[in-house]
């Protein structure tokens, strides 16, 4: 046995590092739509803002030669994204649902239009940190090496929570969230505060495109993304609007997204396509068990448009 073949351990090593790296947009887009939704709005046009942010940054990158400069453009293309979402759903007779399918839509088809030129050229790629420096294994280094986003995406998600559960501007989302006529006679304003939050939640799920054209998979082509964006949503419905509970959700998810490459890795090649299809297939059944009659939607906003 060659030194550095660590047999049947390589599959639980390979979902763990899969998990990290798959992980991380799922986590920054779910954290946003946390917020988003726990304000009382629902955005799935995240999968337009994700793919469109991937495009920005990718380009930015290129462009300035600097990959934090392509996060920033990403952030403040998703916010855009997220400003246009809040504007529209404030108008009478705005269905947010609705809305947010034609943003995703709008979203891809700039992001193909405009991303054609950077197809090709090469980017520079954001940093990680070698958290397995202490192991000679590189399949231990390669597990281990995460990056600054991930650490990012999960203070954010921390940062959130906090926000929630001890501050004013949480008890504002949460009012807002779950009746516009309380927050109203407390002296709040319901369409503000939703637009601000969906313009958070908007910039969150650009860093979170940036991240999968700048790292991982580190470049840019029309189907980066893979239905991440809508996913993520399903994500938040399935971690019951709790920002930390999106963490282990997103882990979930990304584990799950690693298991077909991680069987690979020790040499299962048939039918381990099979096992690529694991997210979606989780994404249906987090769908299946959350629209159950006999089960309420336990942690969700009052006013938010699929509880009523």
């Amino acid at each position: 046995m060659n030194e550095t073949d660590i047999g049947l351990w390589g599959v639980p090593l390979a979902i763990l590092g899969g998990a990290i790296r798959v992980s991380t947009p799922f986590l920054l887009v779910s954290v946003g739509e946390c917020l988003t939704e726990r304000s009382g709005r629902i955005n799935l046009g995240l999968e337009g803002t994700l793919v469109f942010g991937a495009m920005s940054g990718y380009a930015i990158a290129y462009q300035t030669g600097s990959p934090w400069l392509g996060v920033i453009a990403a952030a403040i293309a998703g916010a855009a994204f997220g400003l246009a979402h809040g504007w529209m759903c404030k108008l009478p007779r705005v269905n947010d649902i609705a809305i947010g399918i034609s943003l995703m839509i709008l979203g891809m088809g700039l992001a193909f239009f405009f991303g054609k030129p950077y197809i090709q050229p090469v980017a520079p790629d954001l940093p990680s940190i070698p958290f397995g420096w202490w192991s000679d294994l590189p399949q231990v280094q390669a597990a281990l090496r995460i990056n600054v986003l991930f650490l990012l995406a999960i203070i954010v998600a921390i940062l959130m929570a906090r926000m929630f559960r001890s501050t004013r501007i949480g008890l504002m989302v949460r009012v807002v969230g779950d009746s516009t006529d309380a927050a109203r006679a407390l002296g709040f304003h319901p369409d503000r505060v939703r637009l601000y939050s969906t313009a958070v939640g908007g910039a969150l799920a650009g860093v979170g495109g940036a991240y999968l054209s700048l790292y991982y998979p580190g470049s840019w082509n029309e189907g980066i993304s893979s239905g991440q964006g809508l996913m993520a949503v399903a994500l938040v419905i399935f971690a019951r609007w709790n920002p930390v509970s999106c963490i282990w959700a997103a882990l979930l998810f990304g584990g799950a997204g690693a298991l077909g490459p991680a069987l690979q890795s020790i040499g299962v090649t048939q039918g381990y396509y099979l096992f690529y299809a694991a997210p979606y297939v989780l994404t249906l059944g987090v769908l299946i068990a959350t629209s159950s009659t006999t089960r309420d939607m336990a942690g969700a906003p009052g006013a938010l448009s699929i509880t009523k």
